[in-house]
């Protein structure tokens, strides 16, 4: 960028027509203020262009910082931008080691979408986590459907473990940005929280399109990264206007929120229709014998089953939501998704009469057999046995 920055300032070609060309047509997106470059951007008007050393702290920062996942354009510019975020990505270790997987599902997706800021909330519990000071060890989230703002509290007990199970996104948020901050001191998880929180709130939803921040308080929060090396909001900074543009955005807020709810509708809808191709139907009936996925209270290691039981379905909750029972009756506290069931064909297969048969030679079910071969089976001498055919009836008898 040295070039444009020489023609910006002092009017400097390169010698040759083809070089001089190129720069007059490229200086047109660019712009000097106070003696550094800025280009002119869709994203936002002006973004500052950094030099290599500036670039990586940027990058740093953004992916670590307390920004954590933050995926704005926070308003910096450099040629290599895109290529060097995704090699820096795929060479981070600890991006490697907490890579999202993939599961196919034996149920459609279905979608959830609230109407208006904080009518709908999901909440889920998190725990147990390495014991912090204050000796809590669980961590309640709720989130709200529209907005996607997140409350998040520490705890040390709970009364119960069930949750609606909403909130994945938000937990695996919450989760991945504690492992990244903690290395070793997994003990300081309640100090590191609300430094993941303000990441997970100033990074724009991919159904939104918008921060839990803007939708909640109508403006984009300045970010850390913003005061480390000045972005333009930060250096064109004038309180009188700044000002008149916060209430002018809460005017706006409305029309904003509304915008949103009608991309989050359509992202979930081709989000569901993608989901579905790909669903593998797994239906249980009440009754059916089936196995569950191994749980993580358990011991695990190589050697260790994946799937444990048999057990028995009670009741078809929908959605692909089941209740279990043991063979012996005793009921299975919660419901069990499809995904972690699979049907037990041995236990199904099994003839309950042939069954008694084999167990029990006493069973009443002998009944059902042939009356004649039972009393010649039961009883030697029965008179209804009768003599082979070459013997004569009286050596039989004999």
């Amino acid at each position: 960028m040295d070039p444009i920055i020489e023609y910006l300032k002092n009017g400097k070609l390169p010698d040759n027509l083809a070089g001089s060309l190129k720069i007059r047509k490229e200086a047109t997106k660019y712009t000097l203020i106070e003696q550094r470059l800025y280009r002119r951007g869709f994203s936002s008007p002006l973004l500052k262009c950094v030099e290599s050393e500036e670039a990586l702290y940027v990058i740093q920062e953004v992916h670590e910082g307390i920004c954590g996942t933050h995926i704005a354009r926070v308003g910096y510019y450099w040629p290599t931008l895109k290529a060097d975020c995704m090699d820096y990505v795929k060479k981070r270790d600890k991006c490697q080691r907490f890579a999202d997987g993939h599961q196919a599902s034996p149920e459609q997706l279905h979608t959830v979408v609230s109407p208006w800021p904080f009518h709908k909330w999901e909440i889920n519990i998190l725990g147990p986590f390495p014991l912090a000071p204050g000796q809590v060890k669980f961590l309640m989230v709720a989130m709200d459907y529209f907005t996607k703002w997140i409350e998040a509290k520490p705890m040390a007990t709970i009364t119960a473990e069930r949750a609606n199970g909403q909130a994945k996104a938000a937990n695996r948020v919450i989760l991945r940005g504690l492992r990244r901050r903690l290395e070793e001191a997994k003990g300081r998880w309640v100090e590191e929280l609300p430094q993941v929180i303000w990441s997970y709130h100033t990074t724009p939803h991919s159904t939104t399109g918008e921060t839990p921040f803007r939708l909640t308080y109508g403006s984009e929060a300045m970010i850390p990264v913003e005061i480390g090396e000045p972005s333009p909001r930060t250096t064109l900074f004038e309180p009188t206007v700044n000002e008149e543009e916060l209430r002018a955005n809460l005017d706006l807020l409305q029309e904003v929120r509304e915008i949103a709810h009608v991309k989050e509708y359509a992202a979930k809808a081709r989000v569901a229709r993608k989901y579905d191709q790909k669903v593998i139907y797994r239906d249980f009936e009440v009754g059916d014998i089936v196995l569950r996925k191994t749980t993580l209270g358990a011991e695990k290691n190589k050697l260790t089953p994946k799937w444990e039981g048999p057990f028995r379905i009670i009741e078809r909750v929908g959605k692909g939501a089941y209740r279990l029972e043991h063979l012996d009756r005793r009921r299975i506290p919660r419901t069990w998704n499809a995904s972690s069931l699979r049907r037990n064909e041995e236990l199904k297969l099994q003839d309950p009469k042939r069954t008694a048969i084999e167990t029990d030679p006493g069973s009443e079910e002998l009944k059902l057999q042939d009356p004649k071969r039972t009393a010649i089976e039961t009883d030697p001498g029965s008179e209804e046995r009768s003599p082979p055919k070459h013997y004569d009836e009286q050596s039989w008898k004999k």
